[in-house]
């Protein structure tokens, strides 16, 4: 997900997506400690779009007070 998509989303959809991508991510973690996943980078990339997307939610809370 681009910088440009996070910042377009609304502060609930930038919430709902946080909650559906942690659970995915979690769930993605479990199963490659149980059999490895043929992509690992995966994991990687769904745990940086889920900092990218903590940091806007951050940089709005900051920004609204």
């Amino acid at each position: 997900m681009k910088q440009s998509e996070i910042s377009a989303l609304s502060t609930e959809a930038l919430r709902d997506k946080i909650a559906h991508l942690k659970s995915a991510y979690d769930r993605l973690k479990w199963t490659h400690a149980v059999t490895p996943i043929e992509k690992p980078m995966q994991l990687r990339m769904r745990r940086r779009t889920l900092a990218r997307l903590a940091t806007e939610r951050r940089k709005r809370e900051i920004e609204n007070g």
